[in-house]
């Protein structure tokens, strides 16, 4: 019998293994882990408890939780999700398939890539779409791996200032480990510089340009004749967007990009301490051998019909191991339906109203907050989607309205210095809580204004 409920090795099976193993005990077997490191004590678990109990004990932790009105973003985002996606994704061949890799009894799972990947081109007007990748930061840097492998001699990289920090620091991971070398475009009023990065690029050996739009600060960057610059020192451009965004903005294709990268989760998932989320991938037919992940293509049967097939499947197992490309497979998989049908449910229409309430929420909000005494737009004259930064007068004016909006239940934004704020709408805010927001902040940087006030009434 085994010695564990759960566990279903007998003591015989162990000491199989063992034996296979070379290792006398369990000791043994692990003698390479440090003794420091190594656990002592038992872990710290509650005895045994009925099933009532249990969910006493969880509704418990839950409610520890203090669920605060959310403005903020920096690439993720509060966003609806129609209630139909929840219980679809809930039906079992979905939470159980499997990559398919026998398309014959996969043609379900393969059918919802496929159009997955058919509506991801179509936000970002380009020939190929992958499926799929962890997440946006993670994508970014398979990009930047395209571009080095695309280029062959050359492997320097160039990537702005205004591409999220985070998603930086995992290109630069990534760089490191495959000896790419990765230059940072500098920033001007909020915006990459594009005299800069043509200086940079006249210096040669660039197989790549990372840009973002919308950028870190929620800018909508103008790249007109960035593409030119890029194409003309041979190198490939590369767009980070969130998803979101794609239904109203510009087009990375339609800017010239090569390859289009970023976060699929402003399409209605939710937010959850880190994922999971998705990245998307799309590119030009001529890079498409290059692609990490999978893609799925319609063909014919024997009979005429139409069914689905994995296309490209540039994976270790299918190929000699240093021509393959990374392997992201089932895990994304359900997160890939997930972006397929919040796009089927919305459709352009709902996409283009959702970007819409963003836009005029965030607008009116950046207007009340400026109206604030000594609290200004840091970018005044650049356009903003959904997401803006506003200075204050002094950190310490800035630590006051942070921390008396968490007091009032509200998430009022994402501290990117000690005196500036980077704030975003999505269509779930409405205007009580931004006037709710205006009134905290107003309190938190004018007490004395506003002790004034309440005299005079």
């Amino acid at each position: 019998m085994s010695r564990h409920r759960y566990l279903p090795h007998t003591d015989a099976d162990i000491t199989a293994m063992l034996d296979r193993c070379g290792a006398d005990n369990i000791d043994r077997l692990f003698a390479d882990i440090p003794e420091q490191l190594r656990m002592k004590n038992g872990y710290d678990l509650p005895g045994e408890m009925s099933e009532p109990e249990v969910r006493r004990y969880f509704n418990a932790l839950e409610n520890e939780n203090e669920p605060l009105v959310c403005f903020a973003g920096g690439g993720f985002y509060d966003r609806y999700a129609p209630s139909v996606i929840k219980s679809l994704m809930a039906r079992s061949e979905f939470l159980t398939a499997y990559t398919p890799y026998q398309p014959e009894i996969s043609q379900g799972t393969l059918q919802y890539i496929f159009e997955y990947q058919s509506m991801m081109c179509e936000l970002t007007g380009l020939d190929v779409s992958n499926a799929s990748l962890y997440d946006g930061a993670t994508a970014t840097a398979e990009a930047m791996m395209m571009c080095v492998a695309a280029a062959r001699k050359r492997n320097r990289v160039l990537i702005s200032a205004t591409v999220a920090p985070y998603v930086r620091e995992v290109v630069a991971t990534y760089a490191r480990y495959h000896k790419v070398e990765l230059s940072v475009i500098p920033e001007k009023d909020g915006v990459t510089d594009r005299a800069a990065m043509q200086q940079m690029l006249a210096e040669g050996n660039v197989a790549g340009v990372i840009l973002a739009s919308p950028n870190y600060y929620g800018i909508l960057e103008d790249f007109s004749g960035f593409a030119d610059d890029i194409h003309s020192a041979k190198a490939l451009m590369v767009i980070n967007s969130h998803a979101c965004a794609l239904g109203v903005i510009k087009t990375p294709a339609e800017w010239g990009a090569d390859i289009a990268v970023g976060d699929a989760q402003s399409l209605g998932m939710p937010l959850n301490f880190g994922g999971p989320y998705l990245g998307y991938m799309c590119t030009t037919k001529a890079l498409m051998r290059k692609m990490p992940g999978r893609i799925v293509g319609a063909t014919k049967d024997e009979k005429g019909q139409r069914v689905f097939v994995l296309t490209l499947q540039a994976r270790e197992q299918h190929i000699r191991r240093e021509k393959a490309t990374s392997n992201i497979c089932s895990n994304q998989g359900i997160m890939t339906l997930y972006a397929a049908m919040y796009c089927s449910v919305m459709g352009a229409e709902g996409l283009g109203q959702v970007n819409r309430l963003s836009y005029g929420g965030a607008h009116y909000l950046a207007r009340n907050l400026t109206a604030i005494p000594g609290v200004s737009l840091k970018y005044p004259d650049k356009p903003f989607l959904n997401e803006f930064v506003i200075k204050f007068p002094s950190p310490e004016a800035a630590d006051n309205a942070y921390y008396s909006a968490v007091s009032f239940g509200y998430l009022p934004g994402i501290r990117i210095a000690d005196d500036e704020l980077l704030i975003a709408v999505t269509e779930m805010r409405d205007s009580d809580e931004m006037d709710d927001l205006t009134q905290i902040f107003t309190a938190a940087v004018c007490p004395a204004d506003n002790g004034k006030e309440a005299n005079d009434e």
